[in-house]
């Protein structure tokens, strides 16, 4: 018995160690940047998401058409190139919503978040925060020189109980990217980036010992990656590192430890692409997580615009 418990102890401590050595460094304080985001900007994003005659799940196949609208009106306000994707499932259509920058010919870096909603709620954080996100990037982007076109996707059909099937929206966007051997650098998820928290114990984790090495308040963003996660992936991190307005956390495990792939990355995954998720940790800080209670009074738009404009920051980094 003593014997099994010192392997048992040896095999935890292997992990924990090769866990810390596979995200080193984990941690990334807050610069002192001059801010970019414009929160009224984002409330009105938020706005136009959130308020709608009926939840934007998948029965509301009306709704879904409002706030696609909506979404394709205020991109237009920074592109001339926006497009639907229309995809049909159980006899019904559902759009992705895409904005592009230039340069056209160049390799793509995906930037994407669902607007659809888990059962009857506002998803204020889940996901209308992500979707604010890519409409922030838009203004932020306008007119500015880029060297890789940047796709911003606004995604239907994330949400149960079309999630991890193939009828997700981003699902038939990494697919026709694959199918269209369309050149991609990477994706960049946008999932739950609007709730903070500067509490004790207010940040939870899959495993205990996260606690020592990222702290137990919910106030920083995260850069979720699997391992052998790709160039991209990689760069990201080492970018968003050195331009942080906000805290920043890197998470990086093997694709099968669970929570990694909750959210549109996951597709991008599967069709061999570089993809990471940029999030507050969903559920193990935000108790309004698939509740009636994810209302924008929850948020914190001030840290949410400062986890935009590290993104804005990486994409005009990104050589």
């Amino acid at each position: 018995m003593k014997r099994v418990l010192q392997v048992i102890l040896g095999i935890v401590v292997t992990l924990i160690g090769f866990f810390i050595y596979h995200n080193y460094p984990a941690n990334s304080e807050a610069k002192a940047i001059s801010p970019l985001a414009d929160t009224n900007h984002i409330k009105h994003c938020l706005e136009l998401v959130i308020n709608t005659s009926a939840p934007r799940n998948y029965k509301n196949t009306s709704t879904l058409d409002t706030v696609a609208e909506r979404i394709r009106t205020e991109f237009l306000q920074h592109t001339d190139r926006v497009s639907f994707q229309t995809f049909a499932v159980r006899n019904h259509d559902y759009k992705n919503v895409i904005a592009s920058f230039e340069p056209d010919s160049a390799e793509r870096i995906i930037v994407g978040a669902h607007y659809d909603v888990c059962k009857e709620q506002d998803g204020a954080d889940d996901n209308a925060s992500g979707v604010a996100g890519i409409l922030e990037l838009a203004r932020l982007l306008k007119n500015q020189p880029l060297q890789y076109r940047i796709d911003l996707v606004a995604y239907s059909l994330e949400e149960p109980p079309f999630f991890a099937t193939t009828n997700m929206g981003s699902y038939f966007h990494a697919q026709s990217l694959h199918d269209n051997k369309v050149p991609v650098l990477g994706m960049i998820s946008l999932e739950m980036i609007g709730y903070y928290s500067d509490t004790a114990n207010s940040q939870t984790y899959p495993l205990g010992f996260f606690k020592w090495i990222y702290g137990d308040k919910g106030n920083f963003m995260t850069i979720v990656q699997k391992s052998f996660c790709g160039a991209f992936a990689r760069k990201f991190k080492k970018l968003a590192f050195d331009n942080n307005s906000i805290p920043a956390k890197s998470f990086r495990v093997p694709s099968f430890f669970g929570g990694i792939d909750l959210s549109d990355h996951r597709n991008y995954w599967k069709f061999g692409y570089s993809a990471i998720m940029v999030t507050n940790t969903s559920f193990y800080r935000n108790q309004h997580y698939h509740e009636k209670s994810d209302q924008l009074a929850t948020l914190d738009i001030t840290r949410m615009g400062q986890t935009i404009e590290t993104v804005y920051r990486v994409l005009m980094a990104y050589k």
